[in-house]
């Protein structure tokens, strides 16, 4: 019997700390999902070559609708992707992309599709976009 009231004290610190990285948690991860933008496969519309291709890798913006456009940066060179007409979306796992280890990006070649593994999905702000037309 003496063993309840010891392990009561002992109990309820223990019950509030985690409630408090419980909240702790939920704050974090509203922040992260602010911070990251995620967009489904099916809402794409289009594609365009990225302008300013940096030496070594290889950019695209995707369009997922009127407003948002997205940087999609290859792991170095991807042989056509500037002047293919057509692209093709192998996504990891259900759900949403958010990043580039969501998805792969398969480009038609004269030797066959070629996967471009994505190095970094990035959302547009408004004005990239705009300073783009």
């Amino acid at each position: 019997m003496r063993n309840y009231p010891i392990f009561t004290a002992l109990a309820l610190p223990l019950a509030l700390a985690g409630c408090a990285t419980a909240e702790r948690d939920a704050s974090v991860d509203t922040a992260e999902s602010q911070a990251r933008s995620c967009f489904f496969l099916n809402q794409v519309s289009g594609f365009n070559d990225a302008p300013d291709i940096e030496r070594g890798s290889d950019r695209i913006i995707v369009n997922v609708s009127v407003n948002d456009k997205y940087l999609f940066e290859t792991f170095g060179s991807c042989p056509d992707l500037n002047w293919t007409q057509t692209i093709g979306f192998d996504q990891r796992g259900p759900g949403q992309i958010c990043q580039g280890i969501d998805v792969d990006l398969i480009v038609p070649t004269s030797i066959g599709p070629q996967r471009c593994p994505v190095r970094m999905i990035r959302k547009l702000s408004k004005a990239e976009i705009d300073a783009m037309k």
